[in-house]
């Protein structure tokens, strides 16, 4: 099967699981199976270890050897506590610093792990630190990153582009956004609540047996929640709340056997503590990013140098031809601005491009198909875009749709946009090629611009024009 400049890649993919301090809400004892992965340990580490490079080249690590010594120190006490079943040689698990103030912790596939200082700072004590990073271990060592990839049909497929694409969103808010578009190829994915239940009962576990009170995490996690200030943390939407987690938290700490004299404050938390706080204040995510032109990925970001504007152009009644090679055609306005990635095209006008993705305009690209149906392949499509999107609601079902000289499909997503923070509509189509891969076009508008942006995104939808022969 020959790969275009649309085709989806296995690439370098930041499996980041970043949340500020997911609660627990496991079963006490409860049996917790490795999910199904068809994907290699090997390349669990080897995406983690290519990808902890890109991060520590856009991220400030904190150069404190008090602090780093510390955080590894936990880390090495945690890891020691995996349960057997679930300790994988191959994986090297690393614990840095981010020197950034956001509340919040992040790892890779295959081990490394980072810590923000806001972390360690919002703390109370020694086991709300370590309870984020239980957290955290357990969805390395249950390889949910690959795992949810098995689900999702391949680790590139579509969710690190499009949901760069469409606003940074798979965190949520402004950290999410930043984190975002911190690389060209970063796969931040929300998880399933089966899988958030599987973290929360293994590191319930973890903190048992490493001596610590699992309900120190449910105290971080109000802690978190208040400084939120009323509103749903950053972190959030990629760990979604199974239901009553606080609680649930609690009743779990009673029922597992936690140490009567459990790791609370110990002189090296506040020794680090009082460290960081006579530090100067450290900047946060979105500031670090905005310090990077590149938007964290090495130039190879396109829309990088975007600025987003209240007033954006309407599509002009002119248009322009695109192609690429021979095997698509299509028509766009001609003041839209073209931006082409390894895995897609997205076409946008002045004013609704930048670092956290597009807010009118169009994207196509190629999703490689898992030998189903239209109907099947375009489910998995939505899904994902769904699962990587939070802030995307379905409007419509799925509805029959010709373009391109052939059946295909389309569907209505809608939801508040994390960019502009206006009610956007996301009208998905799709179609299958020859080699049974899916072709997508992907038009995004605000809903109250939608009279002046259907026209042109018809045209274009109509103007393609697939030679997949010669793919």
């Amino acid at each position: 099967m020959k790969r275009t400049h649309f085709r989806t890649r296995f690439i370098a993919i930041m499996a980041l699981w970043a949340i500020a301090a997911t609660p627990l809400t496991a079963i006490a004892q409860t049996r917790v199976s490795m999910p199904k992965n068809k994907y290699k340990i090997e390349e669990d580490v080897d995406l983690g270890r290519k990808t902890a490079v890109q991060v520590e080249q856009q991220f400030p690590i904190l150069d404190d050897q008090l602090a780093s010594d510390y955080v590894e120190r936990v880390g090495a006490r945690l890891v020691a506590n995996i349960p057997s079943q679930f300790r994988i040689p191959a994986f090297d698990y690393g614990f840095k610093v981010v020197n950034a103030s956001d509340i919040n912790a992040f790892a890779l596939p295959g081990g490394p792990m980072y810590v923000n200082r806001g972390m360690i700072q919002a703390a109370r004590n020694e086991g709300e630190m370590a309870g984020v990073m239980a957290h955290e271990i357990s969805h390395i060592a249950l390889r949910h990153g690959t795992a949810q990839a098995t689900k999702q049909g391949s680790l590139g497929s579509q969710l690190g582009t499009i949901g760069l694409i469409l606003g940074g969103a798979i965190l949520g808010g402004q950290t999410g956004a930043q984190l975002g578009a911190l690389t060209a190829q970063a796969w931040m994915t929300k998880y399933s609540r089966e899988y958030e239940t599987q973290a929360d009962i293994l590191g319930s576990q973890i903190m048992a047996s490493a001596g610590y009170d699992p309900s120190d995490l449910a105290n971080m996690f109000q802690t978190i929640a208040q400084q939120g200030g009323g509103r749903a943390p950053e972190w959030l939407s990629s760990h979604p709340d199974p239901g009553n987690r606080f609680q649930k938290i609690n009743a779990e700490a009673r029922l597992l056997n936690v140490s009567p004299t459990p790791i609370k404050i110990t002189r090296d938390f506040q020794r680090v503590q009082e460290r960081l706080r006579a530090m100067p204040p450290a900047r946060t995510m979105a500031e670090i990013q905005k310090s990077n032109p590149s938007g964290g990925e090495s130039g190879t970001n396109p829309m990088s140098g975007g600025r987003y504007s209240n007033s954006v152009p309407a599509p002009s009644t002119r248009v322009r031809a695109y192609s690429s090679g021979d095997w698509i055609r299509m028509n766009v306005p001609s003041n839209w601005q073209e931006f082409p990635t390894q895995s897609d095209v997205t076409f946008a006008p002045q004013g609704a491009f930048g670092n956290q993705g597009i807010t009118h305009g169009v994207m196509i690209g190629v999703y490689r198909g898992q030998n189903g149906s239209l109907s099947q392949d375009t489910q998995t499509f939505v899904n994902g875009l769904l699962q990587s999107n939070t802030y995307l609601r379905r409007q419509t079902g799925f509805q029959s749709a010709r373009f391109a000289g052939r059946q295909g499909q389309a569907i209505t997503l809608t939801g508040q946009s994390p960019v502009n923070r206006r009610n956007e509509s996301v009208r998905v189509y799709t179609a299958k090629l020859r080699n049974g891969d899916l072709f997508y076009f992907i038009a995004v508008a605000p809903q109250n611009e939608l009279t002046r942006y259907d026209s042109a995104f018809q045209n274009a939808l109509n103007s393609i024009r697939l030679n997949d022969y010669s793919m």
